[in-house]
């Protein structure tokens, strides 16, 4: 799979009219107006596969925020790129969008909100049968020398679905049907399965749609390795200290 996961970090070269891509295409901006924002992963994804945006600029005065999700449609196909994908695209059959809100992300399940299903200190994500590093899954509030460690250890430092550096991706997991479920992934956090059953006949893209407050996102790769030493060190910290405070005792290298 990493031959694919290279070639779908990226996005495709059709979007909306509203969107320009860098020359890596792996950054999108929108540069006028809160719609035709869509984009499209430049490769159908595989199974378990995420794709990962990072929110890198936000735009006041609008409603609304960044929608993600997964569609049958070839982009290079579209004769048109919808102004939105929802209702537009979604509309078109074949499409399955989840809007982005502040809070209130999680899906329920028989009635019950859904649950991680690993405690934030593991360095996998696990969904399903998938399992996913999560260091690379998680936004940093903080950048500076040692954020990476405090941020996890108070609510505080938790950022915001919609807030800038936020990391949002999407995946599907097969089902023993034949059908998959599509779950968001929200700084390393697994939202549930917004969406079920969906047919795994035809590939599917991710459908990234820049839309109102978020002005401009960037894809970042995710590597499926083994978590490096420096991932493990920094999850035990974090699983054992419970103050801010005492990270002052640690013996830190200069």
């Amino acid at each position: 799979m990493a031959a694919r996961c290279r070639l779908a970090a990226r996005f495709h070269h059709v979007h909306g009219t509203n969107v320009r891509l860098d020359a890596s295409r792996t950054r999108a901006t929108r540069v006028e107006s809160f719609a035709n924002g869509l984009c499209f992963s430049q490769e159908p994804l595989a199974p378990g596969q995420i794709f990962l945006v990072e929110i890198e600029e936000k735009e006041l005065g609008w409603c609304g925020h960044l929608r993600v999700g997964l569609t049958a449609h070839n982009p290079q196909s579209l004769e048109v790129v919808p102004e939105y994908s929802l209702p537009d695209l979604v509309n078109m059959g074949d499409t399955w969008v989840f809007a982005i809100t502040r809070s209130h992300n999680r899906v329920t399940v028989d009635g019950e909100e859904a649950r991680a299903q690993s405690p934030a200190w593991e360095p996998f994500l696990l969904i399903e049968r998938v399992r996913i590093p999560r260091d690379t899954l998680v936004g940093r509030s903080r950048p500076g020398r040692y954020s990476h460690i405090l941020d996890d250890l108070y609510k505080a430092n938790v950022l915001p679905a919609t807030a800038r550096r936020s990391r949002i991706g999407v995946l599907y997991a097969l089902q023993p049907d034949g059908t998959a479920d599509m779950h968001i992934v929200i700084n390393g956090e697994d939202m549930g399965p917004s969406a079920r059953h969906l047919p795994t006949t035809r590939p599917l893209y991710a459908v990234v749609d820049v839309f109102a407050s978020t002005k401009s996102v960037r894809v970042i790769p995710v590597e499926y390795g083994f978590p490096s030493l420096q991932t493990l060190c920094r999850l035990v910290i974090q699983k054992h200290i419970v103050h801010r405070l005492a990270i002052d005792g640690l013996d830190l290298p200069p």
